[in-house]
């Protein structure tokens, strides 16, 4: 049996909404997500372009899952803290996404 890592991820879309997926890759994922190719949420226009802002690595398929489930049924603070606690700041996307050009 493979013992490959698993990891969940978090990307920062132009929209400002954070999305949380699951991935044994996590450049081949985002990429995929960059081509539209990816999760249904991040096919939409309008949330491009996407930052990938943190990923974390589990030991199993059921621990990367089990925490991506986790991180998706939280209020959008509680991510924001999780995050937060992992060393990204959320409102320097934000910033980013908002800054005058």
């Amino acid at each position: 049996m493979e013992n490959k890592p698993y990891y969940i991820y978090v990307l920062y879309c132009a929209d400002d909404t954070l999305y949380c997926g699951f991935t044994d890759d996590v450049d081949r994922r985002f990429k995929a997500h960059q081509e539209y190719k990816g999760a249904k949420y991040t096919r939409i226009k309008r949330r491009h372009p996407l930052r990938l802002i943190y990923h974390e690595e589990f030991a199993t398929k059921h621990d990367a899952l089990s925490a991506e489930y986790h991180f998706k049924h939280q209020s959008r603070q509680m991510k924001e803290e999780y995050l937060r606690n992992h060393g990204v700041n959320v409102a320097k996307f934000y910033r980013l996404n908002h800054r005058h050009k």
